[in-house]
This record gives C-alpha cells, structure tokens and sequence, in this order.
C-alpha cells in the first residue's frame, strides 16, 4: 500500500478491498455462468440476460450512487451496498431456475454500483495533492487481482466438483465481512462520512462555456463509439469464451480456466498497452491493439483446445489492454477541468455497450452458433481501426491549437 497518513492508508486499505471484493464477484460470474447453464437448463441468450442484468444494475445505479453519498456521506452507501450484495449471494444458493438467479444477479449488481464512483471519490478526496496518482493506480490494480483471485477460486471449487452453491456461498460471507470491515475501517475518518459542498450554480457552470469539456465534437463521438464496441466485445468474449471451450471438449467445470488465463493476460495489458501508447501515440496503439485482439480471436477459434488455452492470455494483454488507451486518450481530449464528468460519459457509454453486447451476441448464439458468434465479436473489433484516421485528426488539431495557444498565454 502507498505510504502516506493514517487516515489516507486506512482509506486505501477500506477501498481497495472493496474494489477486490465487487469486482471479483462482478467477474466470478463468467466462471459460474458455463455450469448454471448445463444444470438449470439455461439457452445462451439466458445466459446473456442475466449478465446484463447483473452490468445494467451496476451502471444504472452508479450516479446517484454518487449524487447520494454527497448528501449522506460515502460511508453508509459503500457499506450497504456491500452488504446487499454479500445478500443477494447468500439468496443465489437457493436459486434452481432462470428467474432466481436473474433476480440474484441483479441485487447483486445494485449493491456492486457504489464501489467505484464512492471509492474513487474517497482516494482523490485523501490523496489531495503528491501520491494521488500512485494512490488511484494501487487501487485499480486491486480490483483486477480480485477478478483473478475470484474467477481463479471459482474455477478451482468447480473443479475439484463442488458443488457451485458452494463458492457463492463463500463469497456471500466474504461479502458480509467486509461490508463490516469497511465500516470499522472508516467510521471514525471524517472524509467518508462528510458531506460535499453544493456544486455551482447552472449559472455559473454555464458561464463556464465547457460543457462536457470535450475539445472536439467529433473526437468525441470517435472515442466514444471506440470505448462502447470495445468494452462491448471484451464482456461478449468473456461471457462465452468458456462455452466456446466446451464446444471443443472441454469438461464445464474446467472450460473456465479460459477466463480465468484470458484475465491473468488482462492484468498485465493494462500496464503493457499504456507504455505501447506512451512509444507509439494513442491512435496507432489502439489501431495495433485492436487488429492484433482481431486475429487472437479469430486464433482462438481455429485452434484445437490446448491450442486455445495458450494464446489466450496473449488475446488477453489486448483484449483487456486497449481499454488503458482509450481512457488516457480522454484526457487529450477534454479540457483539465471537465475530466470527472467526460470519463463519466465515456464510462457509461462503455457500460450500455457492456450491458447489450451479452444478450445481442447471446441471440446470435442461438441462432447461428458459437462459431460465428466469434467471428462477429473478431469483426466489430477490427472495425474499429477504420475510425482511427477520424480520432487522429481529431487529435492533431487539439494539439496544433494548444501549441498556437500557448505563445499567446505566454
């Protein structure tokens, strides 16, 4: 953890378990969902509903998550929230059809809603000035060794042929602890139970003449449509990576090894993409991130399954690593004091894509199989090189006007 007082080490600790814990239990379910589907009969466009539910929940939710924990405090909510979905888990082991388990899911994604807006709040307002960077990077790492650590567990109880009740039971104790941790944690440091200032007026926002903040419309709309189909193929990719690997003779209980090496690829993507674009610039690294994620699909399709298995960490460093590119491409785009509300926007955007993409390539599923579903997640991917040139230009003016700008601030 990063050095600092004791109120900013105990708020790091509080928020980076947190992020451990929900996206851990947000990311276990890609684990989970290959066994619900064999042992309650689940069709594949189910299977895509009840993982959008679970994002829809969570991306809905977020915002007044945060527009609440102003006039509350962020404590109660991030305690709450964590406790309603260690609950939400505890009711799953019950589940025996579609509808329990739909239904579980998506309390589970409500109480998951608070984490990130609440706990990245929490960081910035700790961390005011030196190490609020290293602070915010220590957390995020957190949150993808929970997706691993999770799915890793899952993976493992499904293995050894535990019953799956049993690691959602786990989790939903896990859960509860930490809700309880978390408070004692915090309940004594007046940053998590402060209330925010008033924000400005519309007035005066207006008086600003920022808007969003966004520096060009139309590299805007670019990184925008950029962020929703690429946060949209990666959670299509993982929801039915391991169904892919049943098709190829993999036993269901073991088939989720392929998410679970497909994040472990992830993890360090998100760090190798970031320093490839700091070599390169934004635009070639995306451009070069998403062909070769392209051809790992495509690889991972036509390969037999331990053929498969190997390539997929390496589909992971890209799969998981362009979405490092896309955010810090946001921050050449938006003036310095509008960045909250533009990654917000960015966010969302990539959340609804999220939401969609389960049940859409779910119905493709269904209808023409695993195989083409596949090759059309592989296509929407690659598609997106062709608005590279629209996002370059887009770029390059932003910097031309600054460098014109900058002689007469001087």
């Amino acid at each position: 953890m990063a050095s600092g007082t004791t109120e900013q080490r105990r708020t790091l600790k509080a928020c980076a378990s947190a992020h451990v814990l929900h996206d851990g239990l947000a990311d276990m379910l890609y684990a989970l969902l290959p066994v619900l589907a064999q042992t309650l009969g689940l069709s594949y466009a189910q299977v895509g509903i009840i993982r959008g539910a679970n994002k829809l929940a969570t991306a809905a939710l977020q915002l007044p998550a945060g527009l609440l924990a102003e006039r509350i405090g962020a404590l109660p909510l991030l305690t709450l929230g964590t406790a309603v979905a260690g609950f939400a888990f505890l009711g799953l082991t019950l589940a025996d059809s579609f509808w329990p388990v739909f239904v579980g899911f998506l309390i589970a994604g409500c109480g998951g809603a608070v984490q990130h807006p609440l706990s990245s709040s929490l960081i910035t307002t700790a961390y005011p000035g030196e190490g609020r960077a290293r602070a915010l990077g220590i957390y995020n790492t957190f949150g993808d060794i929970g997706k691993f650590t999770f799915v890793g567990l899952t993976v493992l109880a499904l293995g050894v042929g535990l019953a799956w009740q049993w690691p959602v039971l786990v989790f939903a104790i896990i859960s509860l602890v930490c809700a309880v941790g978390i408070w004692l944690t915090l309940a004594h440091l007046p940053i998590a139970t402060a209330h925010v200032e008033p924000t400005p007026s519309k007035q005066s926002a207006e008086a600003s003449g920022l808007g969003w903040g966004f520096k060009s419309g139309s590299g805007a709309v670019a990184l925008g449509i950029v962020s929703s189909i690429d946060t949209g193929s990666r959670v299509a990719f993982l929801t039915f990576v391991a169904f892919l690997m049943i098709e190829k003779g993999v036993a269901a209980s073991w088939a989720a090894v392929a998410v679970l090496v497909t994040l472990f690829g992830g993890m360090c993507g998100k760090f190798a993409c970031g320093l490839l674009a700091e070599r390169v610039g934004t635009v070639r690294a995306i451009a070069l991130t998403e062909l070769v994620t392209a051809l790992g699909i495509l690889g991972v399709v036509w390969s037999p399954h331990y053929g498969a298995f190997a390539l997929l960490p390496f589909v992971g460093v890209v799969l998981n690593g362009t979405s490092s590119v896309v955010y810090a491409a946001v921050s050449e785009l938006v003036d310095d004091r509008r960045h909250a509300r533009a990654y917000g926007l960015i966010y969302t955007l990539g959340s609804a894509c999220g939401i969609a993409a389960p049940l859409v390539f779910g119905l493709v599923a269904d209808r023409f199989g695993l195989e083409v579903t596949f090759y059309a997640i592989a296509g929407s991917v690659a598609a997106l090189i062709a608005l590279m040139p629209w996002l370059g230009r887009s770029l390059a003016k932003i910097a031309n006007d600054d460098r014109a700008e900058a002689p007469a601030a001087r």
